[in-house]
């Protein structure tokens, strides 16, 4: 494990997703098995061959609560929701600017698409009113790293400050290169996570076309069934995940209060096909057990695996293999697993930041969410682990794996600890 002497722990958390305002109410609702999964209002959907979302924008978030009209002009969609996720991160962590070094904090955010609701928008303006009408600030709302600086800018923080995008593993490559900025000594504290509103005509469209996405219009609150015989897809959702990290001597000096360890970064990539996986789950299975190199953890260490768990017949399969290889048989069959997408959806960008935050929650209260609609066992396809069915477990988890595997091939594991 490199560079133990400076370790990196979780002391804030934020999150608004479809089931809510908040990573507590999140993770609450994931709990009750409750899912965030609508059919879609703020257009008319009579040609979508789905017609349902995990939608946010409408629901959960209207922007006029938090926003004034200039800040929404200036702001789109994704950077809107990160900064509130950052907000209630930042304040659940309970530090000031006048706390710490600002040159010494930063901000490392992912999202997979980034500012695509206005450059739908303004696209229409543009064809209807002309080029003089198209907003001045139609390039600072969609370049990516607007979320970056734009949490930068709120907060203070003049440290390390960029954007990753890896599209489903955005996010988690975000938090690992959050955490090596702390490990190096460059940092004391980091913001970090990622945010996604991609729930739009275009994008329901695009994913479609390349069937990714479950048709059960008739129920989607069955729609998303990761690791079961009869998936048909994933859902398209929206949200932002935002946690902070600080240097465990900069927390334990202050009193800050400490949720887990974020222990371990694994990062590999199929170089294979630009969204289908690589059949074999080698490399997969390599960012699972680099993690675990790095957090200095053993196989039996490991008790829960939040998933990348789309509900689509190749990730499953394929995350199924990658965790057999990087655990072995017998061990990654004593491990509870489950999936976050099977009821908030497929976060895009912003998934692996969510998902990391509900692993820092069932560590710190003992109790992993279950795999909701996962009913009828993939025996067939090898899928054939614990994928917590039913009700949340409780346990008292040391150790834990959020994992992330994206379009493009990219394979991104997280380790957690339990601090103690």
């Amino acid at each position: 494990m490199a560079d133990t002497q400076r370790r990196v722990v979780i002391t804030g958390i934020g999150a608004l997703t479809p089931l809510g305002f908040g990573a507590p109410l999140t993770f609450e609702r994931l709990l009750k098995g409750d899912t965030g999964f609508r059919m879609i209002e703020r257009w008319d959907t009579t040609d979508w061959a789905t017609r349902f979302a995990a939608e946010l924008r409408g629901v959960v978030y209207h922007a006029d609560d938090h926003f004034s009209k200039m800040e929404q002009r200036r702001l789109d969609p994704f950077s809107q929701v990160g900064i509130l996720a950052a907000r209630e991160a930042w304040q659940d962590c309970g530090l000031s600017i006048e706390d710490i070094d600002p040159t010494r904090a930063g901000s490392i955010l992912g999202t997979g698409i980034g500012g695509i609701q206005s450059v739908l928008d303004q696209h229409k303006v543009l064809q209807k009113s002309g080029p003089r009408r198209v907003t001045p600030f139609f390039i600072s709302n969609t370049m990516s790293n607007a979320l970056a600086a734009n949490v930068a800018i709120e907060l203070g923080l003049q440290g390390a400050c960029f954007l990753t995008s890896s599209a489903c593993a955005s996010a988690g490559h975000a938090i690992g290169l959050a955490m090596r900025e702390i490990r190096s000594g460059r940092a004391e504290v980091m913001v970090t996570g990622g945010s996604e509103t991609t729930t739009n005509d275009l994008c329901l469209a695009g994913f479609s076309s390349v069937k990714a996405l479950s048709k059960r219009n008739d129920d989607p609150t069955k729609s998303s069934r990761p690791f079961d015989r009869d998936r048909d897809g994933f859902v398209m959702g929206e949200g932002a995940g935002v946690l902070v990290l600080e240097e465990l001597e900069h927390a334990k000096a202050r009193g800050a209060k400490i949720y887990c360890e974020l222990a371990g970064f694994g990062q590999t990539d199929d170089a294979g096909h630009i969204t289908a996986p690589d059949k074999s789950g080698v490399r997969p299975a390599a960012a699972l057990t680099l993690a675990m190199q790095d957090a200095g953890l053993n196989v039996d260490d490991i008790g829960y695996i939040n998933a990348h768990g789309t509900s689509t017949l190749l990730n499953d399969m394929v995350e199924t293999l990658a965790i057999k290889r990087a655990l072995g048989e017998d061990a990654s069959r004593a491990v509870a697993i489950s999936s976050t997408k099977s009821m908030l959806g497929h976060l895009l960008g912003a998934a692996a930041a969510v998902e990391a935050i509900a692993t820092v929650l069932t560590l710190q209260k003992g109790v992993a969410h279950q795999t909701q609609n996962y009913e009828n066992p993939d025996l067939e396809n090898g899928c054939d682990l614990d994928y917590i069915p039913g009700q949340p477990r409780e346990k008292n988890f040391r150790a834990a794996l959020s994992n992330s595997l994206g379009f493009g091939g990219h394979n991104v594991s997280l380790a957690f600890r339990k601090f103690e």
